[in-house]
């Protein structure tokens, strides 16, 4: 029986001989705006402005762009730097299966690692492919007992390495070798994040994005020197079930059914948020007049940090009450992207008193397939039950391209001037004619 690195490996080259079907070119597209518009959004947080000074220091200077910024870095440099903004605002897109967030670490290295080739559009939208499709498979295929943590650092590194050795068209041997080293290098994040053993999780480690990026780039760079992983690192059942790895594969991408995020916060949230705002906007209900909120859904939602008196933009990322605040006092808009001016502010403290969390048991048997939620609004005169309820940007409940623009436009309208803006989205539309070329023009 093959090893699966290796059955990974020849699935990869294979996509090099066949064409992008329609479906995975749309959602590609889609994706690269979306994470280039996080990756903007979120480039002036704490967080990526450690990286980029950090990766000017160890990793050297260079050529390759970093993202809206008119700097340049190494190749290791920049994709530090563009996969850390991308995650920083929690704006990034996400896959049920994988509970994570595989658009941060393989978009990044494509775009970053894209013009040191001379691959051409239909490349480009496969290496994305076939980045999203090994990096949810692997995820998805992490069995709990022995794997604890859920943190998307944990494969991200395969999904980079998985989309770097496609776009560079590596050897099979040498491709196998770059996941095995990737999944070997990956930060174990046994302590950061919903599913870690730390309490403080409102930092900017998250869940190692940015790091296991750069790490699957350079399992790549190893694997071509004739470096060597363990290649049976996926075959062992206690670890990974080959069932679930290996189901399907070739026959349709797990990039299609991406999720979008209309909000700058944990996907936890986001249906929590919209039956919330649907009651809300629906039947003209302020602030004001609410006396409680009651928020029914799964399990992992109660894991999150939840803070009422969050110290930073990472607390209010995952804070279910501050949120359903911050959406009853602010508005819609102001959750993406959030702003410092949100941090510490009494008032929306003071509304998480009126916030109320359950776990309902049918929604939560439900989970990760689905994360859904139901809300009830009070108020002195009225009580108001929304249907139970899926995030919007869910496959089920998805965001044309025209939405994804419009959120593009929402979240980068305080660092981009507009015409900036168009020249962005304009490179996007053109990828299949100009092979992402004016794009990259577009970022630098």
């Amino acid at each position: 029986m093959p090893l699966i690195t290796e059955v990974l490996a020849a699935q990869i080259l294979a996509a090099s001989r066949s064409a992008p079907t329609c479906d995975e070119r749309n959602v590609a597209l889609k994706c690269v705006l979306d994470l280039v518009g996080a990756a903007i959004a979120g480039r002036d947080m704490p967080g990526p402005t450690a990286v980029r000074a950090s990766a000017h220091t160890l990793m050297g200077a260079g050529a390759s762009s970093v993202w809206a910024t008119g700097h340049t870095a190494s190749l290791a440099g920049a994709l530090f730097s563009n996969a850390s903004a991308a995650s920083a605002l929690d704006l990034d897109d996400g896959h049920r299966l994988a509970r994570g967030h595989p658009g941060a670490a393989v978009i990044p290295t494509v775009l970053t690692l894209l013009p040191e080739t001379n691959a051409g559009a239909g490349d480009l939208i496969a290496a994305i492919s076939v980045g999203y499709d090994i990096g949810v498979r692997i995820a998805s295929a992490q069995m709990p007992n022995t794997i604890a943590t859920r943190q998307t650092g944990r494969w991200a590194s395969v999904a980079a390495a998985a989309a770097g050795a496609r776009l560079l068209r590596l050897r099979e041997d040498h491709v196998a070798q770059a996941l095995a080293i990737a999944a070997v290098l990956a930060p174990n994040q046994q302590a950061n994040g919903s599913s870690g053993y730390s309490r403080l999780t409102g930092n900017d480690v998250k869940e190692g994005i940015g790091w296991s990026a750069v790490l699957g780039l350079v399992a790549v760079h190893l694997a071509i020197e004739g470096h060597t992983g363990p290649a049976d690192v996926f075959d062992l059942p206690d670890y990974y079930n080959r069932q679930a790895i290996l189901a399907g594969l070739g026959e349709r991408s797990h990039l299609v059914d991406t999720y979008f995020k209309p909000y700058a916060c944990c996907r936890y949230i986001h249906a929590a948020l919209d039956a919330f705002l649907m009651l809300a906007e629906g039947n003209s209900i302020g602030a004001e007049d609410i006396t409680a909120v009651d928020v029914e859904t799964f399990g992992w939602a109660l894991k999150l940090g939840n803070k009422w008196r969050p110290a930073t933009l990472v607390d209010i990322q995952y804070s279910l009450p501050y949120c359903i605040a911050i959406a009853a006092v602010e508005g819609r808009d102001a959750l993406a992207p959030l702003g410092p001016d949100l941090i510490g502010r009494d008032d929306l403290s003071a509304f998480c008193d009126r916030v109320r969390l359950a776990i309902n048991d049918e929604m939560d048997a439900l989970f990760p397939g689905e994360t859904l939620a139901r809300v009830t609004i009070s108020t002195p005169s009225v009580s108001l039950r929304s249907e139970i309820l899926g995030p919007l940007g869910d496959p089920k409940r998805p965001m044309s391209f025209d939405a994804i623009e419009e959120k593009f436009f929402r979240v980068t309208r305080r660092v981009l001037a507009p015409e900036r803006q168009r020249e962005i989205i304009g490179g996007v539309l053109d990828i299949p004619d100009d092979h992402g070329s004016g794009l990259l023009m577009a970022l630098r």
